[in-house]
């Protein structure tokens, strides 16, 4: 049974046209349930490496035991009932089989169509799915690098651009502060202020 699966995984990816290989997984690299494993990887031509696409297992009764699945007769027929075997196995990872495909039918133009899956594309779509815009990388390869000779070069003040002036500095208004104020003369004894004590004075002096 363990055989069959991988056998029929294997016709998956012999029709859709994916290059692959089979990989016996080393007693040390096998977790507690597997008793046996194969891994299907597919090539990927964008990394140029094989990845995985299908890991078969045989766990034996490994995962019967915790979930008390048994097969046979009853112990009243004389006879002890055993934990069956069980295994399991990945038919199509499908973000990973999309991305095989992607990768083994791109064309500079568009992906092709695996002929197998052909009779499920709509109309228009059968043969090729073409690219609606370049790629990332062809967009950044499109755009013109800028030309050294406009750059400044590096320590230099670019030269003013003939008809360009720079805006005078605004010029800040004077503050107007308070009127000054005027002198006050404290009158003498007797006298009065301002012009009034003068007049005083004269008058003693003609006496």
């Amino acid at each position: 049974m363990f055989h069959e699966m991988i056998a029929t995984a294997e016709s998956l990816y012999k029709v859709l046209g994916i290059p692959y290989r089979v990989v016996s997984i080393v007693s040390g690299e096998l977790n507690n349930a597997a008793a046996m494993k194969y891994d299907l990887e597919g090539w990927y031509p964008g990394s140029k490496a094989f990845r995985e696409l299908v890991s078969c297992s045989n766990c034996t009764d490994y995962q019967s035991r915790r979930l008390g699945i048994r097969f046979g007769q009853t112990k009243q027929m004389g006879k002890e009932v055993e934990y069956v075997h069980m295994l399991n196995a990945t038919m199509c990872a499908t973000t990973r089989v999309i991305c095989a495909i992607l990768e083994n039918y791109q064309t500079s133009d568009g992906i092709v169509v695996p002929e197998a899956l052909r009779e499920f594309m709509p109309e228009g779509l059968k043969t090729k799915i073409p690219f609606v815009k370049a790629a990332p990388i062809d967009q950044e390869k499109a755009v013109p690098a800028p030309s050294e000779s406009k750059l400044p070069s590096k320590g230099k003040v670019p030269k003013e651009q003939p008809g360009h002036q720079e805006p005078d500095a605004p010029v800040e208004s004077a503050k107007e502060g308070p009127e000054p104020a005027e002198a006050v003369v404290a009158p003498e004894e007797g006298g009065e202020a301002g012009g009034a004590s003068g007049t005083n004075k004269k008058r003693r002096n003609r006496k």
